[in-house]
């Protein structure tokens, strides 16, 4: 049955990072039967200058009728002048929560072949393999009241609401001990439960759920706590579960331990397994245009997407193997770069990955 796929570019280096994953969707299809059918849209700040909307309804429409949802990247400071409900991240941020995906899925894995690009020493990263489980539906990005006013006194004062109801809880726990389960059989919960009612809750209710899952060691950790441990020792971590602000942070640190933001996907599911896939870097305005950004982690989110949604485990097994397969040909993006390797551009390297597919 063909699988269709709303393919949404975004800014920046969105366009050119998305043509390299539908190269390598495209060679799929030619060479092993993959049925797809890709239809684009515009989002973001491309949304935006097109109808005045980050999130066109023709965009949402196709989103919500699509098997899956390939995401480049939005933004720039083209669009930070605007008033924030306009702004491109908007866009995404509806995509979320219109289409109920409140699972984020994000890996942290270090190529063995990129050991050496880590920040940290490479024998603290090799072999790391890290799933950061966030929420993404709640918590202070969408809870109410929030918003700037003016005090009687005339100073202005901003607030936002962190607020997780027992069920969003449940169920984001479920996803992670499931994961876990496919893994090493460990999870991590982080909070703030010392300080904040609502994390108190969040632990409470994660070792509720434990109890469906008692293969699996539960351990919490507070969140101050785990951002210096995933510098000292990630290695200690198998599966990671996080709240929707916590896991913002988290795991872009925990992208610098692989070498660069620019290889890890991300996944973002529904309570069905309908996702939406993206690279967890953003529209890299600086960089747009110029053809040096790294794709891997947009095909990589293909190969998410390929596992996660459209039940193809081995054609995302083919997908991974030849991004190994390049990295082990020395090919490498300006942002994973080191002497003795050969550096191209994005185009070059979605090729190379196209080839090693074979």
């Amino acid at each position: 049955m063909t699988k269709k796929i709303a393919v949404l570019p975004g800014d920046g280096i969105g366009p050119e990072i998305v043509a390299e994953a539908i190269k390598v969707m495209m060679a799929l299809q030619e060479r092993f039967g993959l049925a797809l059918e890709l239809e684009q849209g515009l989002v973001g700040g491309a949304g935006y200058d097109a109808h005045g909307d980050p999130l066109p309804e023709a965009t949402l429409a196709l989103a919500k009728s699509a098997d899956a949802v390939l995401l480049g990247a939005v933004g720039g400071p083209k669009w930070e002048p605007l008033p924030i409900a306009v702004r491109p991240e908007k866009g995404l941020l509806g995509l979320r929560k219109h289409l109920e995906l409140f699972a984020n899925l994000r890996p942290a894995q270090v190529y063995p072949q990129l050991a050496a690009a880590s920040t940290l020493r490479e024998e603290v990263v090799a072999g790391l393999d890290i799933m950061i489980i966030r929420e993404l539906t709640g918590g202070i990005y969408f809870g109410q009241p929030r918003g700037v006013t003016t005090l009687p006194n005339g100073e202005r004062q901003g607030s936002n609401t962190l607020v997780y109801s027992e069920s969003e809880i449940r169920r984001i726990a479920r996803v992670a001990f499931a994961i876990a389960m496919k893994r090493n059989q460990r999870v991590c919960s982080i909070d703030k439960a010392n300080v904040l009612e609502c994390t108190e809750l969040w632990r409470e209710v994660v070792v509720e759920e434990h109890r469906h899952f008692p293969e699996v060691e539960l351990s919490h950790m507070y969140v101050d706590n785990a951002a210096m441990q995933l510098v000292r020792n990630p290695k200690q971590f198998d599966v990671m579960l996080t709240d929707n602000m916590f896991g913002d942070i988290l795991s872009d640190e925990a992208s610098m331990l692989t070498g660069s933001i620019g290889m890890l996907p991300s996944a973002s599911l529904d309570a069905n397994g309908k996702g939406m896939y993206e690279p967890i870097h953003g529209s890299a305005p600086d960089i747009a245009g110029q053809g040096v950004a790294n794709p891997i982690a947009t095909v990589l989110s293909v190969a998410m997407m390929l596992r996660y949604t459209l039940g193809e485990a081995a054609m995302a097994e083919r997908v991974e193997a030849a991004v190994f397969k390049v990295l082990d040909q020395g090919l490498r993006t300006a942002d994973i770069w080191t002497e003795g390797t050969n550096r191209v551009g994005t185009a070059q390297m979605g090729d190379a990955i196209v080839a090693a597919l074979a």
